[in-house]
C-alpha cells in the first residue's frame, strides 16, 4: 500500500510581477476571482492581510457557508498561507500556501495545499478532492489576471 499524498502543489511561471499577485492574492474580497475550486463566493472588501496572525473572512458557495482564514505564514511580496476553519469552530488541519520568487522576465509561482494535519475523515474525503489541477486552474486564472492588471497598469 502506498503512502497517500497529502500535499499537492502546482507551478508554474508568469510575466506579472510578483507584487501584482500578491496583491490579489493577499486581499480575500480579490479571491473568488481567480479561485480554481469555484469554491469561493466573497469576501468583504477591507481585508488586505499584512502580518502572521491576520484573519479573514470568505463565504463559500455551498449553503453560504462561512470560513475565518488564519494567516500562518507571511513574507510581504514573497510568501502568504493560511489556514481555514468554520467559523466559530478550531482549524481543522489544512493549510493554504502561495509562494512567489522573481525570476528574470516575471515570476516563478507555486501553490500549495497541505492537509497533512487533518484528521476527521469526512473533511479528509473532500480535501482528497482538491487535485494539483484544481491548484493549476487557480494558478492559472491568478497569473491571467496578474498580467491583464499589471499590462493596464504599465499602459495608464
Amino acid at each position: 500500500m502506498s503512502e497517500e499524498q497529502r500535499i499537492v502543489s502546482a507551478v508554474g511561471s508568469t510575466k506579472a510581477p510578483a507584487e501584482v499577485l500578491f496583491e490579489l492574492i493577499a486581499d480575500p474580497s480579490q479571491q473568488p476571482r481567480w479561485d480554481g475550486n469555484d469554491n469561493l463566493s466573497e469576501a468583504a472588501p477591507g481585508q488586505r492581510v499584512h502580518a502572521v496572525g491576520d484573519v479573514f473572512r470568505m463565504a463559500l458557495t455551498k449553503a453560504g457557508a462561512v470560513r475565518l482564514n488564519r494567516i500562518v505564514e507571511f513574507e510581504e511580496g514573497r510568501r502568504i498561507a493560511w489556514k481555514p476553519a468554520p467559523e466559530g469552530e478550531a482549524e481543522p488541519g489544512h493549510l493554504w500556501r502561495w509562494e512567489l520568487s522573481p525570476v528574470e522576465g516575471g515570476t516563478l509561482v507555486r501553490h500549495t495545499y497541505d492537509w497533512t494535519e487533518l484528521e476527521d475523515p469526512k473533511r479528509q474525503e473532500r480535501a482528497r478532492a482538491t487535485t494539483a489541477e484544481n491548484l493549476q486552474a487557480s494558478l492559472d486564472r491568478l497569473t491571467a489576471l496578474a498580467e491583464t492588471e499589471a499590462a493596464e497598469r504599465s499602459a495608464s
